[in-house]
């Protein structure tokens, strides 16, 4: 029987949605973000203040289905340090520290951008809800679909989540607190990999600080996985997956 990740591609390029099945629209947008099996992605993550670049830094990001993911941090200054993702359970490994330290999805690695923002590339799954209507965003008309977290380890209880009409590619997210206030708002933007359309970048606009904006870019996405080893903590504290 095929996973649900190996049906994302395909779900991706079916029939346009109508305003049916919401857990159909989100595979499909999935699929625009996360191609099937493990990969491995080189991510660029880069904090703007009004219009200027303030820091950059890049990750390699390990993921395979059943929610794990793993983050490495590439950069000079933040060298040695980790993020694992088991699940609805984080954690952060600092090179200084012989520990594992447990954090929130919504911990912040740089700007605007989460661990959750940066370890997940999923929505389907995690959130459910309903299509609450049709909007026009960035030029396109799309369903709005309001989904609510499923799972404690969502990075964000609520989103409203704005899918092109005619093949559910993800246009933009509006991101929400548990206090229901608004936090982030994120565009998607698409590029042609390999044949066919898959999200580039995210960028995500702060909505309680003004002026700020992340902007997180996959460079590169290859079918690779690491040892089941390199999921588990403790082991993390001690060992460092081979380039």
């Amino acid at each position: 029987m095929s996973s649900p990740l190996a049906l994302l591609a395909a779900l991706a390029f079916a029939a346009p949605p109508g305003t049916g099945d919401v857990e159909a629209l989100l595979l499909r947008a999935d699929a625009y973000r996360l191609p099937a099996g493990a990969l491995e992605v080189e991510t660029e993550v880069r904090s703007y203040r009004d219009g200027k670049l303030d820091r950059e830094r890049r990750y390699r990001v390990f993921l395979r289905p059943g929610r794990r993911s793993l983050v490495l941090s590439r950069s000079a200054v933040e060298r040695g340090q980790k993020v694992l993702m088991l699940g609805d359970e984080f954690w952060i490994v600092l090179p200084s520290s012989q520990r594992p330290i447990r954090i929130t999805p919504a911990q912040r690695l740089l700007g605007d951008a989460s661990a959750g923002d940066v370890a997940t590339l999923t929505w389907a799954g995690d959130y459910g809800g309903v299509v609450a209507g049709e909007a026009e965003v960035e030029g396109r008309a799309c369903l709005r679909l309001d989904l609510t977290a499923r799972r404690e380890g969502a990075t964000y209880r609520r989103i409203e989540l704005y899918l092109d009409r005619t093949d559910a590619r993800p246009v933009r997210a509006d991101l929400f607190l548990a206090s229901e206030k608004l936090a982030k708002q994120a565009r998607f933007e698409l590029e042609t990999v390999d044949g066919r359309p898959q999200v580039s970048a995210m960028t995500l606009v702060d909505r309680i600080q003004g002026g700020r904006e992340t902007v997180i870019r996959y460079l590169s996405r290859s079918g690779r996985s690491i040892p089941d080893a390199f999921y588990n903590p403790m082991f993390l504290t001690r060992n460092e997956p081979e380039e």
